[in-house]
C-alpha cells in the first residue's frame, strides 16, 4: 500500500510541474491588434517574426524583422540581437501559431527587452489587416 501511495504522489508532482509555468515566463499580450498597428505606425514598437527562415521566405509581414527562435535559443549574442531589435521600443513577437513567440519572449526578456508576444499567428495577423511583404 505504501508503495502505491508514493507512486501516485510522484505522478501528481510530475503532473503539476507540467501545468505550472516557470516564474516570470512570458504570456501573450493583452494589446489589441489595432493597438499594435498604431504602435508600429507611431514608431514606438517593432514587429519581430520568430519563425524559421524557410517560413519567412514563404511569406511574412511587411513591417516585420526576422529573428528565428532557433537563433535565440542557440545562444545569440546580445550585440547581434541589438542589431536587429532596438532596446528603446516595445517588441511585438509573432510566429505561426502563438507558441514559439512565448519562448522567444523569454529569451529576449533575459536580454532586457520590453516584449509582448502576440497570440495570433502569421495567418491570423494577415486576416487582422497586417500587410504582407511585397504588397
Amino acid at each position: 500500500m505504501a508503495m502505491r501511495i508514493s507512486i501516485l504522489f510522484g505522478a501528481t508532482v510530475v503532473g503539476l510541474t507540467v501545468l505550472v509555468a516557470p516564474a516570470g515566463a512570458a504570456d501573450h499580450t493583452k494589446d489589441t491588434t489595432d493597438a499594435v498597428k498604431k504602435a508600429l505606425a507611431d514608431d514606438k514598437a517593432v514587429l519581430l517574426d520568430v519563425r524559421e527562415k524557410a517560413e519567412w521566405d514563404d511569406g511574412h509581414l511587411k513591417d516585420a524583422k526576422l529573428l528565428p527562435l532557433s537563433t535565440l535559443k542557440g545562444g545569440a549574442k546580445a550585440e547581434n540581437v541589438a542589431k536587429i531589435v532596438p532596446k528603446d521600443k516595445v517588441v511585438y513577437l509573432h510566429c505561426g501559431s502563438g507558441v514559439r513567440c512565448l519562448k522567444a519572449a523569454d529569451e529576449l526578456k533575459k536580454l532586457g527587452y520590453d516584449v509582448r508576444p502576440l497570440k495570433p499567428g502569421y495567418a491570423d495577423l494577415l486576416k487582422a489587416g497586417f500587410a504582407p511583404a511585397g504588397k
